[in-house]
């Protein structure tokens, strides 16, 4: 199946590039809300799964063993910026676990934000694994191997007890079997498995409302979810679509990217899971992608109107900053959308 052309890019009056994509959403008793593309086609879905990764840690009792806040918890799901606030945040999540960042094994990364960068350089100083967008959940799957009495060394290895224990919860989320020969490595070399986005709205549908689920792990979800929607900056940093999605929505959204075009999302008081990948891997499209869908499905006061509406068609600027065009969804994405809701 040929994923539609769900996002195009004007230039002046013309389009100048369009993305395909796929969008699933699922509520939580397993009912297809909606599907556009091919939803049922395996993709990595990275980081955007970053909070089912993150059950095991509450379900074990290492959360609470390691005595993690709201904001560590949302460091455990967060693909960050690498901010000064986030790397000293994983920095405590290690010392709390009794160790220190060399134990990390998801690699050095430069701050994604250009101030961040010049800040290292100009104190002298590299960036290290803590700068890592990955180095609170790295820092929680060491918290865990930690409790559970497993070795810290290699915890990334799909072998590994802390690994295992992450298959079965995304196994049990989705209902999938996770084999070797859909395994992947992520970007900060753990495994990552490819599943269908099907998959994925469903298992997100159930992470917002608990629904479908035995009563610790609802409550483990429920806990994961309200640290990231109340620690936002945590999970994401300043300046990006994450925090600002969920700041202004106050609760009532759930939402988490991933590398190449991934998206995944809760909607709570819908039921709704979402998930969707844009076909190029273009980050840009994906999130005007998200923003197109939560705008389409949720009734929203003027705050959260404005926010999305910048989200759903943002600017395309030049150096001097003026607009030269937008980033928008497409007039038959909308229709579907706003076919669902009526």
């Amino acid at each position: 199946m040929e994923n539609p052309t769900l996002v195009e890019v004007t230039r002046g009056s013309l389009v100048e590039s369009r993305h395909r994509g796929a969008v699933s959403i699922f509520d939580a008793d397993g009912k297809k809300v909606l599907s556009l593309g091919d939803t049922e086609a395996r993709v990595f879905p990275r980081s955007a799964i970053k909070a089912l990764q993150a059950l095991p840690l509450v379900e074990s009792g290492a959360a609470d063993a390691l005595d993690y806040d709201e904001a560590e918890l949302a460091l455990a799901c967060a693909s960050h910026n690498g901010e000064e606030v986030h790397a000293r945040g994983a920095r405590v999540m290690l010392m709390k676990a009794g160790l220190s960042e060399e134990a990390l094994e998801c690699g050095p990364q430069w701050p994604k934000r250009m101030e961040d960068a010049a800040k290292l350089i100009q104190e002298n100083e590299k960036p290290c694994a803590l700068h890592n967008n990955c180095s609170g959940k790295h820092a929680a799957f060491l918290g865990l191997a930690r409790t559970m009495g497993a070795p810290t060394e290699g915890y990334v290895n799909p072998e590994h007890a802390v690994q295992q224990e992450i298959k079965l919860a995304l196994e049990q989320m989705t209902g999938d079997t996770l084999t070797s020969d859909i395994c992947g490595t992520d970007g900060c070399s753990i495994p990552t498995y490819a599943t269908a986005l099907d998959r994925y709205a469903l298992a997100f549908a159930r992470f917002g409302t608990g629904e479908g689920l035995e009563e610790e792990r609802a409550k483990a979800c429920e806990r994961l979810y309200e640290a990231c929607v109340n620690e936002a900056y945590f999970v994401a940093g300043a300046e990006r679509f994450c925090t600002d999605i969920m700041n202004a929505f106050r609760g009532r959204v759930f939402v988490k990217t991933g590398a190449e075009g991934v998206f995944c999302a809760s909607v709570p008081e819908l039921g709704l899971g979402v998930a969707l990948k844009c076909e190029d891997g273009a980050t840009r499209a994906a999130e005007v992608m998200m923003a197109t869908v939560l705008e389409g499905v949720l009734d929203v006061n003027d705050e959260e109107g404005k926010v999305l509406e910048k989200a759903v068609r943002p600017d395309i600027v030049t150096r001097r900053g003026a607009v030269a065009g937008v980033v928008r969804p497409t007039e038959g994405f909308i229709n579907q959308l706003t076919s669902l809701a009526n």
